[in-house]
């Protein structure tokens, strides 16, 4: 059996500047999710033509639309490049542009040239978890999310507020800490 080998970071996307290149549903779906995720990130899109549920994000100060066609400069400040256009070879163009810069890259579905896939994200609070296909099947990430998120309970957040307060308040080493905490925290993933 083959492995994903991906290795999961969470990103503090408002710390990050991002660009999205493309104006369509792709590129809407791109934007979405990551402002879903992350609704401070700093991002910018650029293509020519902007469909409406893109143009009405604009409203937020933290994204900015160019309605003109990719620059190389515009890759100028970047941290992070999705290229979502329906032009392969535009994609293409801006891809090995970013990763002349060492920028990290997505390029929607071609994942032959993505260094990162968005896939499904569970949040309740402050639990986040990922979900990764290693890019085969996003429907697939997506079906595990709703999983997640009807099966993780809502108090879970309040939870984890308990279990930091606690944390700080136990006078232990480090390992004393950790083991302490394995113990009080086993009963979660119990089979009884």
């Amino acid at each position: 059996m083959k492995r994903n080998n991906l290795y999961p970071i969470f990103l503090k996307a408002e710390r990050l500047n991002f660009i999205i290149v493309g104006g369509g549903k792709v590129a809407l779906e791109k934007i979405t999710f990551l402002l879903k995720s992350s609704p401070t990130a700093n991002i910018e899109l650029v293509a020519p033509d902007i469909i409406y549920d893109i143009e009405i994000l604009e409203r937020k100060k933290n994204v900015r639309l160019h309605r003109r066609k990719f620059k190389s400069s515009d890759l100028m400040g970047k941290d992070i490049v999705i290229a979502a256009t329906n032009d392969r070879e535009l994609n293409r163009y801006v891809y090995g542009l970013a990763k002349s810069q060492h920028l990290l890259t997505n390029v929607a579905d071609t994942p032959e040239l993505c260094d990162f896939y968005l896939g499904g994200i569970v949040t309740k609070g402050n639990l986040k978890i990922a979900i990764s296909t290693n890019g085969k099947s996003p429907t697939m990430a997506k079906r595990i999310r709703q999983l997640l998120e009807d099966i993780i309970p809502d108090e879970t957040d309040a939870l984890l507020d308990n279990l930091n307060d606690y944390r700080k308040d136990l006078k232990m080493d480090f390992e004393q800490k950790v083991e302490h905490l394995n113990l009080l925290t086993e009963s979660f993933i119990s089979k009884n």
